[in-house]
């Protein structure tokens, strides 16, 4: 509960007269903010960290800047018209504020009003700052997807780090015009395989019902495994297919496959898997913008969990000539034109067939963000929107472990949180094995 607040625009004091032309893709994500936490164990000093993100705003001046109408679609003008920072004091403990995270109104974070942002009314990065009662902080942070993807986001975070830290900041690669960017860097045959979807009236409806109902209809669970389970997963999977598997791998099957089984459900779904293409198209990982592929699995009703992360495996290893459609999508997008962008659906959103679209987080580098030598305790997705069937892997406590977040029917959710659903989640974990403080605290926790 935030008690009192003040807030103050922070600038960069230059103005760079940059334009950034977005794509089609961008476009496609005009109406979507991202927002998360991250937690500290200390009060941080908010001059310091004013500076500092004056400072990452010069490097990474997209941030800063607002949306308008061009000829050809959107773009971001670097105008410096400078990003909302809200000092608050919080009357919950580091622990309860974590617990409040799976909530869309958890008051860490001030999520970007997109529509009135994608008129340039309203800003495309917010900043939270609130002192909890424990003399911690969360640190909330939302941003206009249309800006780029976590890759993107994670470049701001990483140059205001290093701003405050004195330390070197990052490379930021920002291309003028995103269209011709592509054009140089994708390939000129792609898999052909569409990524989105013009649905018909009856099931544009019922996904308009979905976001209408999200709020009542659904649950986040966030579920915490320790490194030594993932490993037993790994393990345990890998001597059952002779493959080797990332944690990432093994994590997405066990999940997805203990939530079918708990769902009691004996239909063979789709599984979306988002892919950060900057390496496998040779990107440097500064480049901002929406730089996201995606693989997708058909998963066999009661599919068997090292089955289907083998399955994972081969999919991602073979991602760059098998799975990479940006070109395929992009054209699509722009076949459909901008009037009708809006009704455009990614494959990855079909709550009716229940199709899981799991994020991984993982590696992005949040528990790199230091300020004052103090480096996060926590990071959570703070979504301002409860969409059924997403999910997102993170790094766990001080980057221990694997923090899962995930969305889910109401009732599936109570069911995962209950005793049955965390037996099946952590069947690979030893019961004698300590958990983080932090985990132990934080009684929602899974």
């Amino acid at each position: 509960m935030i008690r009192s607040a003040q807030s103050r625009t922070i600038h960069a004091g230059h103005v760079s007269g940059a334009v950034v032309r977005c794509g089609v893709s961008d476009a496609m994500l005009a109406e979507l903010p991202v927002s998360v936490v991250f937690f500290y164990d200390r009060e941080l000093d908010p001059e310091g960290l004013a500076a500092g993100l004056a400072e990452a705003l010069r490097r990474v001046p997209p941030f800063g800047g607002r949306l308008r109408a061009g000829a050809d679609g959107l773009e971001i003008v670097c105008s410096d018209a400078g990003v909302p920072l809200v000092l608050a004091d919080a009357a919950e403990t580091l622990p309860e504020a974590m617990s409040r995270m799976t909530l869309g109104s958890s008051g860490y974070v001030d999520h970007v009003e997109a529509n009135r942002a994608q008129s340039g009314e309203a800003p495309l990065f917010t900043v939270k700052v609130s002192r909890l009662a424990d003399g911690g902080t969360a640190l909330g942070c939302s941003w206009h997807h249309v800006i780029g993807d976590v890759q993107s986001f994670m470049t701001l975070m990483l140059a205001w780090s290093a701003a405050v830290e004195g330390t070197e900041p990052p490379e930021v690669g920002m291309a003028a015009d995103r269209e011709v960017f592509l054009d140089a860097v994708l390939p000129a045959v792609d898999s052909g395989r569409l990524g989105f979807r013009v649905p018909e009236q009856a099931e544009a409806e019922l996904l308009a019902h979905e976001f209408r109902t999200a709020p009542r209809a659904n649950r986040t669970v966030q579920v915490y495994f320790t490194d030594a389970e993932v490993a037993a997963m790994k393990a345990a999977f890998g001597a059952t297919t002779g493959v080797r598997l990332s944690a990432n791998d093994v994590l997405a099957a066990h999940v997805v496959t203990t939530v079918r089984q708990l769902d009691e459900d004996g239909e063979a779904r789709d599984l979306v898997l988002p892919v950060n293409v900057r390496r496998h198209l040779g990107v440097p990982a500064g480049e901002l913008g929406n730089l996201l592929g995606e693989v997708m699995l058909r998963c066999a009703p009661a599919g068997k969990p090292a089955e289907l992360a083998a399955g994972i495996r081969a999919a991602v290893d073979g991602f760059a000539t098998e799975h990479l459609s940006l070109r395929t999508n992009r054209d699509f997008l722009a076949s459909v034109g901008r009037d009708r962008l809006r009704d455009c659906v990614p494959l990855g959103f079909d709550p009716a067939n229940k199709t899981f679209t799991l994020s991984s987080w993982s590696k992005a580098g949040v528990y790199q963000v230091a300020f004052e030598g103090c480096r996060p305790l926590a990071f959570s997705p703070g979504a301002s929107v409860q969409l059924p069937w997403v999910a997102w892997m993170v790094e766990g406590f001080a980057g221990s472990g694997q923090l899962l977040t995930v969305v889910l029917p109401t009732r599936l959710a109570a069911r995962l949180r209950g005793e049955e659903g965390r037996a099946a989640l952590h069947r690979y974990r030893d019961p004698a094995e300590r958990l983080p403080e932090l985990a132990l605290q934080m009684k929602k926790l899974a």
